[in-house]
């Protein structure tokens, strides 16, 4: 039986059926909250406000994650309620996913332009006026060189029909490397051939509209992935996909975020979608099988094979809104937890092509890892979580409005200066807010070398709901009405986080037999090189010093390598053979990773990898 549920404040009211789960009906509606764990309760983070009607809850364990406060006011956790009739429901300010502060900006340098769709008019004969068709399904094209392009039945059928038209644009591409009409259309379209280059976030989708004649961006755009309310972490997506038409939602999840982003490119730019004839992905292996329908369950499995071919799929066979027949190229995975981002990385750095050792960082819901120079790659991924993206912790959230992402403490009172994200009040601790906050904690003594707050040390630490806290923002000078803290957990959380990405880089170092002094260039992709203080990224313990490093922040590698890809085939070769170069170790069951981890939980960490630490 159909019920109604209204939403405020952004005053949403949709239709669900009696007894469903408030948190899915807010999915199918597309309503995006925050939601960690999935729907599990194990993160409380999606929240609601019941200010009318009749619910269920399904259980009273999450209760945990919600103080008496706001308990007393009708906070509920949006997982943990079935509807049973009309209801409303206010979403607070903190639950709400705002438009993120997304890194745009990638740095891209190609020597020559080719990409791998083109347009080009139909020959037309002197003695009749309809196209010149040879035998063999075969078309002749103004200014083209090379093998003679594959004519599909379809393609072939349609010039035969638009044979009276004059004159006929014939789009080509080599994405399967042999030269194929996809598409004939009737005018002169040969200079209004765009494609897009997309980076597959597991939290955000960010796109390039471009020119493929000229190279020329024509504008940028993002979305949040709609994926993010099945789940933070990828192994939570993973598992979402094992049940019955899972993986079909998740697949069309990120569909329709990136359609949305299509629709704001072309609108701006004032282009005909259709016109878009290629698009090249980047996304880690997991986001890379959701994009293109792939069961991503084997990838749970350690040291599984996974192919370093890159997938390719027709537009229209994903649901975007281009060209029907455009193809969506991804650029390849290496292993379960490094694909397409990372190799973009690689490709754009060109750490591969340098004769100095290299270590290239990616730190987000995933952390990439690679070493290399021109003669070998060597990666890993690790299981960092997402506290550098500022979740996994009770005020922690993404780089958006309202976010706290510098602090500084002072030494004597040990009160938190912060500086927060379009200079409104704090509504909680971006990524790296809380690696400056963590590091600065320490500086000043409020919490020790293993990361434990030293309740002695200033009346901003206190006993809170949750154990020990210090308080960071009081609730007088905040959006969410409730004083913004860092507790014992969350720290914990971050030091594990911290340690899991350290002990990546120096386990490699390790079976590389390489040290500090070794490593010349650390190039830092992704919002955390471009947002976060590195000295206090260093002084906390998430990579060595390195005493002879260049560091090179190189913004959206991901992004930058789609673009790359789609503007030059020589990329795409150059992309593939990174992939297939790069050995992959596995630290899920590498016995040595467990002794760097263990050594790396310590501020900074192990004094071989930070002498200057007394």
């Amino acid at each position: 039986m159909p019920v109604t549920v209204l939403f405020n404040p952004i005053n949403r009211q949709v239709e669900a059926q009696r007894g469903e789960n408030l948190l899915d009906v807010m999915r199918d509606a597309g309503i995006r909250v925050e939601s960690l764990c999935g729907g599990k309760g194990n993160c409380g983070k999606c929240k609601v406000i019941l200010e009318s009607g009749d619910i269920q809850k399904v259980s009273r364990t999450p209760d945990k994650f919600l103080s008496q406060a706001e308990l007393d006011q009708g906070y509920y956790l949006a997982c943990m309620v079935r509807v049973q009739g009309d209801c409303t429901f206010t979403i607070p300010t903190e639950s709400r996913i705002d438009s993120p502060k997304i890194l745009l900006t990638a740095e891209v340098d190609l020597a020559e332009l080719d990409p791998s769709t083109t347009r080009y008019l139909l020959e037309t004969s002197p003695f009749v006026d309809s196209p010149l068709l040879v035998s063999h399904r075969r078309v002749t094209l103004k200014g083209y060189r090379g093998l003679q392009p594959r004519v599909d039945d379809d393609v072939y059928s349609k010039v035969q029909m638009l044979g009276e038209q004059e004159p006929l644009t014939a789009t080509v591409t080599r994405t399967n490397e042999f030269p194929e009409i996809i598409d004939v259309g009737p005018g002169d379209l040969t200079l209004s051939n765009y494609g897009l280059a997309i980076d597959i976030g597991t939290t955000t989708i960010v796109g390039f509209l471009v020119n493929l004649s000229s190279g020329e961006i024509l504008g940028r755009a993002s979305e949040m992935n709609r994926q993010i309310t099945y789940g933070e972490e990828l192994v939570t997506r993973i598992s979402f996909a094992r049940k019955p038409e899972g993986l079909k939602m998740l697949q069309k999840s990120v569909i329709e975020a990136i359609n949305d982003v299509i629709r704001k490119l072309t609108s701006e730019a004032d282009v005909n979608p259709e016109d878009i004839s290629d698009i090249c992905a980047g996304g880690n292996t997991v986001m890379n099988h959701m994009f293109t329908g792939l069961d991503p369950a084997y990838l749970e499995l350690a040291n599984v094979k996974v192919s370093r071919d890159p997938i390719i799929r027709k537009a229209k066979d994903l649901g975007l809104h281009t060209n029907p027949e455009a193809y969506a190229y991804c650029v390849p995975n290496v292993s379960r937890f490094l694909g397409g981002d990372a190799v973009g990385d690689v490709l754009v750095s060109k750490m591969h092509r340098s004769d100095e050792i290299s270590l290239m960082v990616d730190l987000g819901t995933n952390g990439e890892v690679v070493f290399g120079n021109s003669d070998w790659l060597f990666s890993s991924s690790c299981a960092s979580g997402p506290a550098f993206e500022g979740e996994g912790v009770r005020h922690g959230m993404r780089g958006a409005q309202g976010g706290i992402d510098h602090v500084k403490i002072d030494p004597d009172t040990c009160k938190a200066e912060v500086s927060v994200i379009e200079s409104t009040r704090p509504k909680g601790i971006c990524g790296s807010g809380l690696i400056d906050l963590a590091a600065e904690m320490f500086n000043v003594g409020i919490i020790d070398f293993v990361g434990k707050l030293v309740p002695r040390r200033s009346p901003m630490i206190r006993e809170g709901k949750w154990g020990l806290e210090y308080l960071v923002v009081p609730a007088d000078e905040t959006a969410i009405g409730q004083d913004i803290v860092i507790t014992q957990t969350d720290l914990d959380y971050v030091i594990d986080s911290k340690a899991a990405a350290c002990g990546a880089i120096t386990v490699l170092m390790h079976k590389l037999k390489i040290g500090i002094e070794d490593v010349r260039h650390l190039y830092l992709a992704g919002a955390f090189g471009t947002y976060t203080d590195l000295d206090n990224a260093m002084k906390l313990g998430i990579f060595p010093e390195f005493p002879n490093v260049e560091i090179h922040p190189i913004g959206n590698g991901s992004l930058a390598g789609a673009y790359s890809t789609l503007m030059s085939m020589e990329k795409r070769k150059e992309a593939n053979e990174i992939a297939e170069k790069m050995v992959y170790v596995d630290l899920l069951v590498d016995v040595e990773f467990i002794e760097e981890y263990s050594k790396a939980l310590y501020i900074p960490g192990a004094k071989e990898y930070f002498p200057s630490h007394d």
